[in-house]
């Protein structure tokens, strides 16, 4: 072991150093005319869409000044980079004890038919989010980290002759309590250092107005079947309607009358991946919505790998609206190979996965990107370093992203946001870290809750609530291919009950229950973190499939693409040279022959330096790769090993 690099990758709060002003070539040359003007949400495109991003006024104002309107604002703040990130403007923490309070005068909105509907769309804000519309409390949402959608139709000014809508007034209110609370917030900290980050709020993804029709497409869940042929496709509209299903050499028509027409698999609250969410004051007991369950057969499908990455384009249509979306067919499982061992697969054929670890963090707008170009350069860098998974780490990231993912053929890993009151980190974190069979079997159940920070029980049930949305929100994302629910034991508790419930949703991908040391026994995998001791294959039980969810960490520190001149990180290196010597015989001398042992994936930390952790493959600003791939070409997308010849037994 080695106990002597342990023992500095202690992490500490150092939330009085002052970051340098790093920009990422992106957030350098950014137009605050057209920031991130792309559609946001690529798998539910209508041709209605008007983006709000751009000029805001903010004001923060203490709490017992926060329950009406202020009638003066302090500026101006480009939407949707947070207060905190440079690329707003702002740079002011909103502290718990205050309210952030935004102001925008909406663009005109002409109604195209007489009674369509205008909904409100945000992205993502963190954390608590009021919504008014010309003075008047639309809707409320909790959360910082899924989408979620208003109708304001009801709330807006129009002018009755020309269906062209007055000047009306959008404000909201915004409260944030990062990690002094249990609520989810990831590596967010008030005293940020080591690996834990600046904390961020308020609106930090794209927010929209779309124009829709009276009855409109709500929902929409794609899900290819494991015998890789078969398609069901389960349609949810506000009323009833015709609905027709198509893409390229196939066509569906279902309508009310159809017998099949209602599915009874397709429950619960689908609103935060559809078009509605509800309104303060509206009653929505009388609304029934009607669903639609489609189902076909693909004589000769085109399956998606990280290799060939094809997408479906998918129209659904009903008599007034239209969604352009796209599907992949592909399955991942577990399955045994030729030698019983427990595989990773895709397409039921074994399927290493060489996985980096991507805390989705920018020095310049912290958890938003730049642009989508820097989505675009993360994934395709990663790829580049032969890469074909990333774990995006207990963050729920922009819908682009995902989409990217999908088209230029990533596989994702994808957390839940983790929360918790704080986190206990000698037990937690430190101890399981160095002796993991000694003090990382702890059980998370009622007797342990407060030790895992979970003494809350209005906080499980948040964290369930938001787990479940979470999945059913990106459940028809293709390159998702495994739900990983709880990190390290933080806010960890009830797991195995956990991983039932989120089987329920969603019973076609893997899941790793507890990723790195208190392991229930219930998930797919044996996922353990090792930094400091020799890469092993572990021998599970039930014979699980076994992957390193977490390891490397070098770190080598660049002055001038660095954050801060404080190191923190799992191993040193003095040069370039040297971390690339190190990194491909970790790759070449330890990770490879370790597949052969039943080693089925393998998640390197990480993608880029975040502020003073210092061990990413880029450095923060994006400017530098430390390795060069070129190095070493026996490095495959999918390492080229015997375990490719391996097949699994059905």
């Amino acid at each position: 072991m080695d106990l002597i690099d342990a023992i500095r990758a202690i992490d500490k709060p150092h939330e009085d150093d002052v970051l340098n002003r790093l920009y990422t070539p992106w957030g350098e040359n950014l137009d605050k005319d057209n920031v991130l003007k792309e559609y946001p949400r690529p798998q539910f495109q209508r041709n209605s869409y008007i983006n709000l991003n751009g000029d805001w006024e903010y004001c923060i104002v203490p709490e017992e000044q926060g329950s009406s309107i202020p009638e003066k604002m302090d500026g101006h703040i480009l939407v949707p980079f947070s207060p905190e990130a440079m690329l707003s403007g702002v740079e002011r923490r909103l502290e718990p004890y205050q309210y952030l309070w935004y102001k925008k005068v909406l663009p005109v909105l002409k109604r195209t038919h007489h009674n369509s509907r205008f909904l409100l769309h945000f992205g993502a804000v963190d954390q608590f989010a009021d919504i008014y519309v010309n003075s008047t409390l639309v809707g409320s949402h909790s959360g910082g980290y899924l989408p979620f959608t208003l109708d304001i139709t009801d709330y807006l000014l129009f002018d009755g002759h020309n269906k062209e809508s007055l000047d009306n007034m959008l404000h909201v209110r915004v409260k944030d309590t990062s990690d002094s609370s249990y609520h989810s917030r990831g590596k967010q900290t008030l005293k940020r250092g080591g690996m834990y980050y600046t904390c961020q709020s308020g609106i930090w993804q794209t927010v929209w107005i779309e124009e829709v029709p009276n009855t409109y497409i709500r929902k929409l869940r794609i899900r290819p079947e494991a015998d890789l042929k078969t398609l069901s496709v389960e349609v949810s509209t506000n009323n009833p309607s015709k609905v027709t299903v198509k893409f390229p050499g196939y066509e569906m028509v279902k309508s009310p009358s159809s017998s099949d027409s209602y599915d009874t698999t397709f429950t619960g609250d689908f609103s935060f991946s559809s078009d509605t969410y509800p309104s303060i004051g509206e009653d929505h007991s009388a609304i029934s919505p009607s669903y639609y369950h489609f189902s076909f057969t693909i004589k000769e499908p085109h399956l998606w790998s990280p290799e060939d990455p094809y997408l479906y384009p998918l129209q659904i249509i009903t008599d007034e609206d239209h969604v352009d979306s796209y599907f992949a067919m592909r399955y991942y499982s577990i399955e045994k190979d030729g030698s019983g061992i427990s595989r990773f697969c895709l397409n039921h054929a074994p399927y290493f996965l060489m996985g980096a670890l991507d805390q989705g963090y920018w020095p310049d707008g912290l958890y938003t990107a730049p642009s989508d170009k820097a989505l675009i350069y993360d994934i395709t860098e990663m790829k580049r370093l032969h890469f074909n998974m990333l774990r995006k780490h207990i963050k729920v990231e922009a819908a682009r992203w995902y989409y990217h993912c999908d088209r230029l053929g990533m596989i994702v890993w994808q957390d839940m946001v983790s929360g918790g009151s704080s986190y206990a980190k000698p037990v937690v974190s430190y101890l399981p870290t160095l002796f993991p069979k000694v003090f990382g079997r702890m059980p998370d159940g009622p007797a342990t809750y407060k030790t895992f920070s979970r003494g809350s029980a209005e906080g499980r049930g948040e964290w369930l609530k938001e787990m479940q949305n979470t999945i059913r929100y990106l459940y028809n994302v293709p390159s998702i291919a495994t739900w990983v629910l709880f990190n390290e034991g933080w806010g960890q508790f009830n797991a195995a009950s956990a991983t039932i419930m989120a089987r329920e949703i969603d019973n076609t991908r893997p899941i790793d229950q507890a990723s790195g040391w208190f392991d229930e026994g219930s998930g797919d995998f044996r996922s353990v973190h090792n930094y400091f001791r020799p890469l092993t294959v572990e021998k599970d039980p039930g014979g699980r499939a076994f992957v390193i969810s977490e390891y490397g960490g070098f770190t080598h520190h660049i002055s001038g693409h660095s954050s801060v001149d404080r190191v923190f990180g799992y191993k040193k290196y003095d040069t370039l040279d040297q971390l690339g010597v190190a990194y491909y015989n970790l790759m070449n001398g330890t990770i490879k022959p370790l597949i052969t042992k039943g080693l089925a994936g393998a998640v390197y930390t990480q993608v880029s330096d975040v502020e003073e952790e210092v061990n990413g493959l880029m450095t923060y600003d994006r400017r530098i790769t430390k390795i060069n791939p070129d190095l070493d070409p026996s490095l495959s997308s999918n390492i080229d090993i015997a375990l490719n010849k391996s097949q699994p037994d059905h």
